[in-house]
């Protein structure tokens, strides 16, 4: 294998990135009807949406705007990234679920061209080059294997039955930014970190909600492979609608291996669009893949270029959030946390506000960032909640528990374990701190609720050392194996003076006064 996981020697894999980013406007790109999730099948599709004659497109200015928002952000602000005049063009392809038969999208004139998003493996960073980002309209659904109540009522079916088909066009016309990258990947690994970056991106700036399962951030990946060495790209296929970060690691690493297995075998890769089974692990051929001539592009008539005024970019860019970027660059240099830290309390615009929560109330911004990246990120992974559900425990108690550790007025492992408790919602005196909104008040309540529950850390060295001589006194074994040389003997007789204090004894006074009395 090379230095690629999963590679084998001599093998070099190239993989570009198509991603469909669903925009968070009111209503679709080129109608008023909703873009809400869950609605019953063909609820929200208006008579533009079905394409009914006589029926004309109007251009959703929100649209336009989420585009010229997402140049901004892989510009680093640029605008020359962003086209002074854009056009739409009909994509002519024949599916039941696309009633004009032809999407309207963008071609040779998208809203955003260049651009870049930096990711980081293994340690190793590494830009990825954007080729463009165009806006376009979102086909209908798709479902098969039943019958449809409504069809079953109009006497077109006795009774629901597999093998069928419906229609839902709900999602027809929801406005896309389809974002495309240069194929600068080499392996499933750079895919899935820069997928992730981009979904950090338009999550932060606000233009998609990126829920993955609704289908508001989905990803096709080209993936092809050629001999280490070779200059000419290898024939690629491309795996279509992937909507997990984990499912497009999978589906790229089984097609990385099917491709070179059938070469290696004497066969040659088809250009094709392919599926990925996710209840098998493996991708299935779904069509042969059509090149942009295929589609017949042409300018929409019914829709205007759209002329973006380098006044409309800078109204746009005045209303953006700080980047990502430059948030972690500020972090840096007001906080003293290391960039590796940054990057990662940027991941979201919640994770940074929770982050500067607890830094006022702990009073300790590197104490912060260290919980914000252990205890709560552990906490986030094994209940599979984001930083801003309700569920997750108020910044102002957090903080407050590491401003008492960090005074050692109880310890870090008391700490924790009242950090848990508060995650756990079980010992009701804790949660009624987090009803208390005034800073200095909830500072007052807290040590007379650790006074309360003898949790108050003891650092009285007379009170440590009497501990310290009744462990000694009853484990005589464990001295003898210390004073022998088994540093797990000191270990042992650590935890014993800990339980005998209920865990409220300062550890490095423990550790220190332990040691001498030990050596003496």
């Amino acid at each position: 294998m090379s230095a690629k996981k999963g590679i084998p020697t001599g093998w070099e894999v190239v993989i570009g990135l198509e991603t469909h980013t669903q925009l968070s406007t009111a209503s679709k790109i080129f109608s008023g009807s909703s873009i809400a999730f869950g609605a019953e099948p063909n609820t929200q599709a208006s008579a533009i949406d079905l394409a009914l004659p006589g029926t004309l497109p109007v251009l959703n200015k929100a649209a336009v705007e989420c585009a010229i928002k997402f140049g901004l952000a892989v510009n680093g602000g640029d605008d020359r990234h962003i086209a002074p005049r854009s056009v739409f063009a009909r994509k002519n392809y024949f599916y039941p679920d696309l009633p004009k038969g032809y999407q309207i999208s963008q071609f040779e004139l998208p809203v955003v061209t260049g651009g870049s998003v930096t990711i980081n493996v293994d340690g190793v960073e590494k830009v990825i080059r954007l080729t463009r980002a165009h806006l376009e309209e979102d086909a209908g659904k798709s479902v098969h294997g039943y019958v449809a109540e409504g069809y079953v009522e109009d006497g077109y079916a006795e009774e629901p039955a597999h093998g069928q088909s419906g229609i839902d066009l709900n999602r027809a016309g929801v406005p896309l930014l389809e974002i495309v990258s240069e194929p600068d990947m080499r392996s499933a690994e750079e895919a899935v970190a820069y997928a992730k970056a981009l979904h950090g991106i338009v999550t932060w700036i606000g233009i998609c909600d990126g829920n993955m399962q609704e289908g508001s951030f989905r990803c096709d990946a080209n993936v092809s492979v050629r001999k280490f060495g070779d200059e000419k790209l290898g024939t690629r296929a491309e795996i279509k609608n992937v909507n997990s970060f984990r499912f497009l690691e999978k589906a790229i690493n089984y097609e990385i291996r099917r491709q070179i297995e059938l070469i290696e075998d004497g066969g040659k890769v088809v250009q094709e669009t392919r599926l990925y089974d996710a209840e098998r692990d493996e991708t299935r051929s779904m069509r042969s893949k059509e090149d942009a001539m295929d589609y017949r592009y042409f300018p929409d008539p019914d829709l205007l270029p759209v002329e973006i005024s380098r006044d409309w970019v800078e109204e746009v860019c005045a209303a953006m959030p700080e980047l990502p970027e430059t948030a972690a660059a500020r972090l840096v240099a007001e906080d003293g946390i290391t960039i590796v830290e940054a990057r990662l309390i940027t991941q979201s615009q919640a994770f940074v506000r929770y982050y500067e929560n607890l830094r006022e109330y702990s009073g300790s911004a590197k104490r912060s960032a260290r919980w914000m990246l252990g205890e709560i990120s552990a906490f986030l992974n094994r209940e599979q909640l984001e930083i801003d559900d309700p569920e997750v425990p108020s910044e102002s108690v957090v903080g407050t528990i590491i401003a008492s550790e960090a005074a050692q007025e109880i310890s870090k492992t008391v700490a924790r374990e009242q950090f848990q408790a508060l995650c756990d919602k079980t010992e009701a005196d804790i949660q009624a701190l987090t009803k208390i909104i005034e800073k200095h008040e909830l500072r007052q309540a807290w040590i007379r609720y650790i006074e309360s529950k003898g949790l108050k850390q003891v650092s009285n060295a007379g009170a440590i050392e009497k501990m310290i001589d009744d462990v000694i006194a009853a484990n005589p074994k464990s001295v003898e194996e210390y004073k022998a040389g088994k540093e797990k003997a000191l270990n042992a007789l650590f935890g014993q003076v800990m339980k005998a204090s209920n865990k409220t004894a300062n550890p490095a006074q423990v550790t220190e006064i332990l040691k001498r009395k030990l050596a003496s």
